[in-house]
């Protein structure tokens, strides 16, 4: 699938990518409608369909990601809220292995997410998986999501890197979509970001992977 004689960066994402997407989806599908409907006299399933429309106007935007946007626009404590289910979230399978070999490699290696910074700092609190990689970007740093023109090559000016010569593993098709119209060389996706759902449908633009198991043959010393 990979000759990694060609790659010398690996970019990662983080939810659904290197974590389970299951935290995040059962958090604002589920979580926060039952808490804003308490708030509001609504059923979870009033205020799912509610929330589900506010979302739905900001996805793709860096707002969809910010913590302090949905705490102001809901008037809940959206960051307590994840404090209170942070035992949700989980490494992805063979993830730290993956990671290991990585490293040990000599590539370089790049968390690169949407999450917001506070979102950032309690998955890394409670998986330690920041240890592995040679840097964390956040996409608020840059101000404009992973999926808005111009991120990678506002990355690229920060983190200098061939993109050529760089992989990216995203599970999010229009984040990949970006990537190569920025001229990223390696894209690859993810079949199941959330281990409480069906896989995803095969995407035709992108190879998709199962586990980081499905790549780490020959992945030697660069």
């Amino acid at each position: 699938m990979l000759d990694w004689k060609d790659i010398d960066t690996v970019l990662l994402d983080m939810d659904g990518t290197v974590l389970d997407l299951h935290f995040d989806n059962y958090f604002w599908e589920e979580f926060v409608p039952a808490r804003y409907g308490e708030m509001h006299g609504l059923s979870a399933a009033e205020a799912s369909v509610m929330l589900r429309a506010r979302y739905e106007k900001v996805k793709g935007t860096l707002d969809w990601y910010c913590l302090d946007f949905w705490s102001d626009s809901l008037a809940l404590d959206i960051p307590r809220l994840k404090e209170d289910i942070r035992h949700k979230i989980a490494i992805r399978p063979h993830a730290v292995d993956f990671l290991e070999q990585l490293r040990a490699s000599g590539r370089e290696l790049m968390l690169v997410t949407n999450a917001h910074p506070q979102s950032l700092a309690l998955k890394m609190q409670t998986t330690a998986i920041d240890r592995h990689f040679h840097q964390t970007v956040s996409s608020h740093s840059l101000l404009r999501a992973k999926e808005n023109d111009g991120f990678w090559h506002a990355l690229r000016e920060r983190h200098p890197f061939d993109p050529a010569r760089t992989l990216l593993i995203d599970d999010s098709l229009p984040v990949l979509r970006c990537a190569q119209r920025e001229g990223i060389g390696h894209l690859l996706g993810v079949q199941q970001p959330d281990s409480q759902r069906p896989a995803l449908a095969p995407s035709p633009e992108f190879r998709q992977i199962s586990h980081f198991t499905d790549i780490m043959t020959g992945l030697e010393p660069r």
